[in-house]
């Protein structure tokens, strides 16, 4: 199912959204505007927008913070992909040239600086501190989960407990985020938002299972961005990490010296596919998604429920 189908019913609002960040992402400066613009074509599918709208309609009337506080998500989301592109050295994403590819490291890392800084701006007009330092708190693990990450590249003895420990801050967190802001903005009540909140976390822990697995498996031309690059910098993601720690001794050696070579994938793959490891991973992101739908069980009825359990499904088994 297309995103678009997913998010029908938050369609309306999404498309303000969207009129809202061409209207933000821009400059007076030439040049400049140029480097914005192009960012604004690198947040892809509108997941934390579409996630905080829908949390919301879930529980109540949508508002115009709403609508702010989805672009500002969004914001922070593309700051993420656009550092991100630099420390990953990606060329491409959604079928465009990144960031750096095009106008370097050093305009990339400005321009992520600049859509966080709007990004906090644009949440301090609503009239709330909540959004603020909820937003805040969030973008601080996020960075946490990022330098966790980049520290633990090429450490090829990496343990489940710290894989978990960075997805949770890098991706689960902002989604987490997204849905507590939703809820919160719509008037819930605690349990409510607290329920949602879950929902969001362990949404983005299968989301980002997903992600690495097709950064292995995928398809360079269906997903639209660089893939390989985790192994590339030898980051140790799930399907590696059950695969290693299913061997011992030499057959262990052996699977990371494959890992450290990098220059085989296929065999790489085939030695996953062997020990059960891709679809280990596939089940414990089913596992996370199940979660998720156990989270938001007591919400009423709802057409925006019904697309927030159906995005947990989507998530395992997307292909992009």
């Amino acid at each position: 199912m297309a995103g678009s189908d997913l998010f029908a019913v938050v369609r309306d609002e999404l498309s303000t959204v969207e009129t809202r960040l061409q209207s933000e992402l821009q400059s007076d400066h030439g040049r400049v505007d140029e480097v914005v613009r192009h960012g604004y074509r690198l947040g892809g599918k509108r997941l934390r927008p579409a996630l905080l709208l829908l949390a919301g309609k879930a529980v109540g009337p949508l508002n115009d913070a709403h609508e702010t506080l989805a672009v500002v998500v969004e914001m922070i989301h593309t700051a993420t992909l656009v550092h991100d592109d630099i420390l990953d050295e990606a060329d491409l994403r959604r079928h465009v040239d990144t960031i750096n590819a095009r106008w370097g490291n050093e305009t990339s890392v400005l321009l992520g600086d600049f859509l966080f800084s709007h990004a906090f701006y644009l949440a301090a007009t609503i009239g709330s501190a909540d959004a603020c330092q909820l937003i805040g708190k969030s973008t601080n693990r996020v960075c946490e989960g990022e330098m966790q990450q980049t520290l633990a590249e090429g450490d090829l003895e990496i343990g489940v407990e710290d894989y978990f420990s960075i997805i949770d801050a890098k991706t689960a967190e902002l989604c987490s985020c997204c849905c507590h802001l939703g809820a919160l903005y719509a008037d819930a009540d605690k349990a409510t938002i607290e329920a949602l909140a879950s929902y969001g976390r362990n949404l983005g822990i299968a989301f980002q299972i997903a992600d690495d697995l097709l950064d292995l498996c995928g398809n360079e031309s269906t997903t639209g961005k660089s893939l390989g690059r985790d192994l590339a910098k030898r980051k140790m993601t799930l399907p590696l990490i059950h695969a290693r720690d299913s061997r011992v001794d030499g057959p262990r050696q052996a699977f990371l010296a494959l890992v450290d070579d990098k220059t085989d994938q296929q065999e790489l793959i085939a030695a996953l596919a062997e020990s059960g490891s891709i679809d280990f991973a596939r089940d414990t992101a089913e596992q996370y998604a199940s979660q998720a739908l156990s989270d938001i069980k007591n919400l009423e009825p709802s057409a925006a429920k019904t697309s927030l359990e159906t995005l947990a499904t989507f998530v395992v088994s997307r292909q992009r």
